[in-house]
């Protein structure tokens, strides 16, 4: 693990790491923040072996356009080092919980069923190659698992196959975020599909540990689902001009907003149901599901209407 890491910091961080990846985190977006920051401590302050303030503030400063949203996400894993490292005893400055300050809550881009349906559309045409055997037959399914059962990327990545139950449709996410486990049942289509997925990956890899496995019979990491969605989002020629650019992480609020609105439509009373929706996403506060209801106007006329007092006490921001 050191040797991932050059600076005067690196054998703290690496055994920072293994601790992290020993209580069952993986760690990986937060591990490049860590690489990043190492490579800063070299060009900036290579003769410093104690994490100063002045290296934390350095850190901490807001690059030009870097959103401060991203700016929290790189300061985040160099706060816990620190804290880390006054643990076992070595003096660190920890960067203050205040800063930066809060940040703006992102809004997701909700696709539409024409932009999933183009989209799964090239990813069908995914082509064999031969230093990746499975990658056709994984980019098929690990998107749809993702959309339809409203997973996060590390989830979908870490399914083992011991962890899908390919008779009940059950999937067990195990250590997700929050530290906890929890049970996702899969829809009958989804089921069958990741029935045929199995048996024809398990001909190039027999007893695979990982349900989708990258060509080395591993699981991929969070760059690979991004860069294929890159690849076939282009291939479908789908041009915006505002909002905010698809992600990956917005298959899951997609999922979230489409439950909503068809419970919406068969009139069930979200006070009872939002509880299961906030369970099933593994959501660790019910207000992270309230969330879901602000997202799409077609839920304020009705979610808002004077006749319903149930829905409008829900999301009574809407009417200010």
């Amino acid at each position: 693990m050191t040797s991932l890491f050059s600076s005067n910091f690196k054998s703290q961080l690496g055994e920072f790491i293994r601790q992290k990846h020993a209580v069952g985190f993986p760690y990986e977006s937060s591990e490049l923040r860590l690489r990043a920051f190492d490579r800063f401590c070299i060009r900036h302050h290579p003769r410093e072996t104690r994490l100063t303030k002045e290296i934390a503030m350095h850190w901490a400063e807001k690059l030009p356009r870097e959103h401060v949203n991203t700016l929290i996400r790189r300061i985040t894993p160099i706060r816990q080092f620190a804290k880390y490292l006054n643990s076992i005893g070595s003096e660190a400055y920890v960067i203050p919980s205040g800063i930066p300050a809060k940040g703006v809550r992102y809004v997701p881009h909700i696709y539409t069923k024409e932009e999933l349906t183009a989209f799964f559309r090239e990813l069908d045409h995914c082509l064999y190659n031969s230093n990746s055997p499975a990658r056709h037959l994984v980019v098929s399914v690990i998107f749809r698992v993702l959309y339809c059962c409203g997973l996060r990327s590390s989830e979908v990545l870490g399914l083992k196959v011991e962890d899908v139950d390919l008779v009940t449709g059950k999937l067990f996410i195990c250590q997700s975020k929050g530290h906890k486990d929890r049970t996702v049942v899969m829809s009958d289509d989804i089921l069958k599909l990741c029935q045929i997925y199995h048996s024809r990956v398990s001909l190039i890899f027999t007893n695979r540990v990982y349900f989708f496995p990258n060509h080395r019979g591993h699981h991929y990491n969070r760059q690979f689902l991004d860069f294929t969605f890159r690849e076939f989002w282009t291939k479908t020629g789908i041009v915006f001009t505002n909002g905010n650019p698809p992600r990956v992480h917005d298959f899951r609020h997609t999922f979230a907003v489409n439950r909503l609105n068809q419970w919406v439509k068969e009139e069930k009373d979200l006070n009872a149901y939002l509880p299961y929706l906030s369970m099933y996403l593994g959501h660790e506060h019910l207000t992270d599901t309230d969330y879901y209801l602000h997202l799409v106007p077609e839920f304020f006329p009705v979610l808002t209407s004077e006749s319903d007092e149930r829905f409008s006490q829900l999301i009574p921001e809407a009417k200010k």
